[in-house]
């Protein structure tokens, strides 16, 4: 017998008894389905004995399974009561820009959720990068973070949960004085000839790096070397106007001194903003955030794809009914 169960293989266990649906259940918990069904083959391996069985058409708990599911209640009802005890701490979410603008998701839901929630406490912070916060989430420095979830490795994700929250518009932001700089919006073909910067060169960004270098490849557009990034407001400000590039970046953040932020068109660009935490988080502060994204993203149609835009295949998958 094991000596160590984490409550997530239980908690998984749980879910897919109640709805005998893997599909429905990892729903339910925000994961993919294919992690759920890793993680109820490890159960089984650690007990040695089948909880389930499974045909094309069906799933059904086995005699081992129907012993099991009442005694993985009691103990994860005792787990959540341990964690509720927990609950006033302030739970510490990464914004993930250290430039931030007035109509960013991470930002809106931000604020929304601190006035629906004003009794608790949503500590953020700005370093920025959802590779650089998904290895502080996994190492339980950090609670929550947003960013495109579809660019982590494989291994990553599968040991984290997302739900996703906004599409948000790709644009520019170059120094003023760039000869692109007077456009209202920029064709993507008129990129043709203007490196443009991805930030290939910050391994804290390597999700949005991808995102970009898949962008100007399918577009038959360049990329900028990769540089060491800037920090901060001033330091991008003179970061744009020395090397000259147009950065990659979106619509609706800011917009810095002696720069502009051009939208991009034809095809409109689109970036999966999703809100990333662990599989095994309980806190109020949680489920502030995601009911603001929610409230948000129906109101505002946060998620819906204007015809015509580009999204990255495995960001599509995730919007996939």
């Amino acid at each position: 017998m094991p000596h160590d169960l984490h409550p997530r293989l239980l908690r998984g266990f749980v879910a897919t008894a109640e709805t005998l649906h893997f599909g429905r259940a990892a729903e339910r918990l925000h994961v993919a389905q294919q992690s759920l069904s890793r993680d109820v083959r490890t159960l089984e391996r650690l007990l040695g004995d089948a909880l389930f069985t499974r045909t094309t058409r069906s799933v059904e708990l086995t005699a081992a399974g129907h012993g099991l599911l009442p005694r993985a209640r009691r103990l994860l009802a005792l787990h959540d009561e341990i964690l509720t005890g927990f609950a006033h701490r302030p739970l510490l979410l990464d914004l993930n820009s250290d430039v931030t603008g007035p109509d960013l998701a991470s930002d809106r839901v931000l604020q929304r959720a601190r006035a629906a929630w004003p009794e608790g406490e949503l500590l953020a912070r700005f370093h920025g990068g959802l590779a650089a916060a998904a290895d502080e989430l996994l190492a339980h420095r950090l609670d929550v973070s947003f960013g495109r979830y579809a660019g982590l490795p494989a291994q990553v994700r599968s040991q984290l949960a997302q739900r996703p929250v906004r599409l948000e518009a790709i644009s520019v932001m170059m120094a003023a004085g760039h000869l692109l700089a007077d456009r209202p919006a920029l064709r993507l073909a008129e990129l043709a000839g203007h490196p443009v910067d991805v930030c290939a060169g910050n391994p804290a960004t390597t999700e949005w790096a991808d995102l970009g270098l898949r962008l100007l490849r399918e577009h038959g557009l360049s990329a900028a070397p990769p540089r060491v990034p800037p920090v901060g407001v001033d330091e991008t400000a003179r970061y744009l106007a020395r090397h000259g590039d147009p950065m990659l970046t979106t619509v609706g953040g800011p917009v810095l001194p002696g720069s502009v932020n051009v939208p991009l068109v034809e095809p409109v660009p689109l970036s999966l903003v999703s809100l990333v935490h662990r599989p095994d988080l309980r806190h109020p502060g949680l489920a502030a955030l995601l009911a603001a994204a929610a409230e948000l993203g129906a109101r505002e149609a946060w998620l819906r794809r204007p015809a015509g835009s580009w999204l990255p295949a495995p960001d599509a998958a995730l919007l996939a009914p």
